[in-house]
């Protein structure tokens, strides 16, 4: 049984197909966008206004 390997493009249909288009291209960290030049975004002030007055700032 002689099978021929697998095409880039029948492999990322194939795995579109089982987990679907979930992942984007780039992370989070490649995208130059408003949040990440100001240093955070609302997630991290907010973690940050949680820290306990006994653990300092």
């Amino acid at each position: 049984m002689s099978e021929r390997p697998e095409a880039d493009w029948e492999r990322r249909r194939r795995l579109a197909e089982v987990f679907g288009d979930a992942l984007p291209e780039t992370t989070r960290d490649e995208r130059d966008d408003e949040t990440t030049r100001e240093g955070g975004d609302a997630g991290d002030a907010w973690l940050r206004a949680q820290v306990p007055p006994h653990h300092g700032s």
